[in-house]
């Protein structure tokens, strides 16, 4: 079976909800104890992720458009083949074989590869859950098999220039040759199948849509991930002004863990909601004076940001790859290409039904277990999304570009694998800075003074049970150690937790100070320190951890309204 039919089967059993036709059965009989015990663990773990019917409202969409929308959910599936290559080169073969199973503990490994993308589960430090699963390897499929971390690194240190860019950037893999020596493959080479596959399917979305903008960052993207060269198509996505919003392409690093370079396949199909975009426009222009009055030395602010800095609100129809595995995304902030970012800026996408389905089903919930009831009244959905909000845009202000020993480089390729931890927590906690800044300037109302701080303490404890070994978690709780440390942050008798609103402004201004310093002059060592130090769970953090079993950790999603615009596509 190809490697696209595969990522559709996956599909099917996800969206869909059908199921492949037993082909083979296993030597286990769900009367055996020992088997049932191991299928009810496995519907416990995915009972974490709570279902819920993710729609958006196509009704107004002209029927052209619809079209062009069902190709990019099919475009958007060749991801999940992709990203499954990405994350071990055993993937596709495993899950052959679940799909095969129909026995009650065969569905219940399948349901849990489904959410995970792979045998490991994500929220318990990547434990393997399916028997001959090896531990998951921190370099997923970027490196060659048997090199080891040091081995890579020399190599890429002795590299010229231009070649060493090549080798630490985001859309080539590292394979050995046939002398056995490592090269650099462009992921044009490595996926060109499924690449293909991809660019036929844009190119058709882009021939059926009349939106002048939509049409350009599909045919653009389309020839990208024929070509390996991405900047022409990320700006079109930058400018792209339509109906339908999607993000589709090579972006987040997270799955590489040797070094942070390499970037996985992801979709984001959604739909523009007027209404939430047009009240947030207020805060691009804004992000300068943030930039100006960051509490770092202003040789490390950067005096002019890049022209656009589009924020736009939107509802999911379908995601995939490294967008649709575990935790959800709620917002993000791209592209990644520094290039990019220093000439135009980043956009902030917010996914709307995301994050009203995790404010719903998750967070409501924690706060009642690890809040004092008084503060409870003091959580708000809208603190809550606009905190996400400035998280996203605070990925796009601070350090990127950066000097040390006079080379140029950024402080992605200086910090390396501790990137992505550092950067989610300066993300998080400057978003507390800047949304206060906005208070206290009268852009945001007065309310947020008594809303940000406990909603973003409650939503603390959520992130943290994303699990440690993952950027977001990790980088949240080294913030709550910090508060817990400097007294932002209280602990009660009674085990909850409660903001200390005399010192908290004073900690968030200390640690996006000491984030961002770090960052800025690419000290990898103090970045290992922090993270060392300040990333672990303590006593009075489990306690509360352990009374949230019957929360769920996140949603999810069934993607409603994708399964109809495939339906009505014939698909």
């Amino acid at each position: 079976m190809t490697r696209i039919a595969v990522a559709l089967v996956a599909v099917c059993v996800l969206v869909a909800g059908c199921r492949t036709p037993p082909q083979a059965t296993t030597t286990e009989t769900s009367g055996d104890e020992g088997t049932d015990a191991m299928a009810q663990e496995l519907r416990d773990k995915a009972a974490r992720f709570a279902p819920v019917d993710l729609t958006a409202d196509v009704a107004a969409l002209p029927g052209n458009e619809r079209q062009a929308l069902a190709k990019l959910v099919e475009a958007a599936k060749v991801f999940d083949a992709l990203f499954l290559r990405q994350v071990w080169a055993g993937n596709e073969t495993m899950l052959m074989t679940l799909v095969r199973d129909d026995s009650e503990l065969g569905q219940a490994r399948l349901h849990n590869f489904l959410i995970n993308k792979g045998p490991w589960s994500r929220l318990d430090h990547n434990e393997p859950f399916i028997p001959g699963a090896p531990p998951k390897p921190p370099q997923a499929n970027f490196y060659p098999a048997g090199a080891t971390k040091e081995e890579v690194e020399a190599w890429i240190a002795g590299l010229p220039e231009p070649q060493r860019r090549q080798a630490t950037g985001f859309f080539t893999t590292i394979r050995r040759g046939p002398d056995g020596r490592f090269t650099a493959v462009p992921y044009t080479i490595e996926y060109q199948g499924e690449l293909a596959q991809a660019a036929a399917l844009l190119r058709e979305a882009a021939a059926l849509t009349t939106q002048p903008t939509l049409k350009t960052f599909l045919e653009r993207r389309a020839a990208a991930l024929l070509s390996n060269d991405y900047y022409d198509s990320d700006v079109a996505w930058m400018e792209l002004d339509a109906s339908i919003e999607p993000t589709i392409g090579p972006y987040e690093v997270y799955e590489d863990e040797w070094f942070n370079y390499k970037a996985a396949f992801e979709a984001f199909i959604t739909l523009r909601d007027d209404a939430e975009t047009n009240k947030l426009t207020r805060f691009g222009g804004e992000l300068q004076e943030i930039e100006n009055n960051l509490p770092i030395d202003p040789k490390y602010r950067n005096p002019k940001l890049g022209a656009m800095a589009p924020i736009r609100v939107v509802n999911t129809v379908f995601s995939s790859g490294d967008a649709n595995r575990g935790v959800q995304t709620a917002a993000f902030n791209l592209p990644n290409d520094e290039r990019v970012v220093q000439e135009k800026g980043s956009k902030r996408v917010m996914l709307k039904n995301n994050q009203e389905a995790k404010f719903r089903m998750v967070l409501q919930p924690i706060s009642t277990v690890a809040l004092s009831a008084a503060d409870q009244a003091n959580v708000s959905f809208d603190a809550f999304f606009t905190h996400i909000l400035m998280h996203e845009l605070m990925h796009g202000l601070g350090p990127h570009n950066i000097t040390v020993g006079g080379r140029a480089t950024t402080v992605r390729q200086e910090l390396r694998e501790l990137s992505s931890a550092i950067e989610e927590a300066k993300a998080d906690v400057s978003g507390l800075f800047a949304l206060q800044f906005l208070v206290d300037r009268g852009t945001l109302d007065k309310r947020f003074d008594q809303t940000t701080y406990t909603t973003y303490l409650a939503s603390m404890f959520r992130s943290i049970r994303f699990g440690i070994n993952e950027a977001h978690g990790r980088g949240v709780v080294m913030q709550l150690n910090y508060f817990l440390d400097n007294g932002g942050v209280t602990v009660a008798q009674d085990g909850t937790f409660a903001v200390n609103a005399q010192r908290i402004r004073q900690n968030v201004i200390g640690l996006t100070r000491d984030i961002m310093t770090l960052q800025a002059v690419g000290d990898y060592n103090a970045a290992k320190q922090m993270i060392d130090t300040l990333a672990v769970i303590r006593p009075d953090v489990q306690k509360v951890l352990d009374r949230l079993t019957d929360v769920p950790v996140d949603i999810e999603p069934r993607f409603v309204t994708a399964e109809q615009l495939l339906v009505e596509s014939g698909r």
